[in-house]
């Protein structure tokens, strides 16, 4: 009976343990176990738009280019959303076999 007291209290410290440490990871804009990525610069002109567009976007959970409505805003949420699923090949150009943009 001991024993399976002592592997399920285990068990809790270690799923907690890895909440907290999975939640840290994601709120810092970073995956657990993952290499830090690099963005690449942009350009001037995307600089500019992408300023002029962060007041009129945030962060609500979108995380697909189907679920965008402009290439302003999948640019945003790409580089100040965490989890987006957007840049397959971390170039930092969202949604780029999306015909709609």
């Amino acid at each position: 009976m001991k024993k399976i007291f002592l592997f399920g209290l285990l068990a809790l410290a270690g799923w907690k343990g890895y909440q907290h440490f999975f939640t840290a990871n994601t709120a810092a804009g970073g995956l657990a176990f993952a290499e830090s990525r690099v963005e690449p610069p942009m350009p001037a002109e995307t600089q500019y738009s992408a300023a002029a567009s962060t007041q009129a976007f945030k962060c609500d959970g979108r995380t697909h280019c189907s679920h965008m409505t402009s290439r302003a805003e999948a640019e945003y949420f790409i580089r100040h959303c965490p989890n987006t699923k957007m840049d397959g090949d971390h170039d930092g150009v969202p949604c780029e076999s999306d015909s709609r943009f």
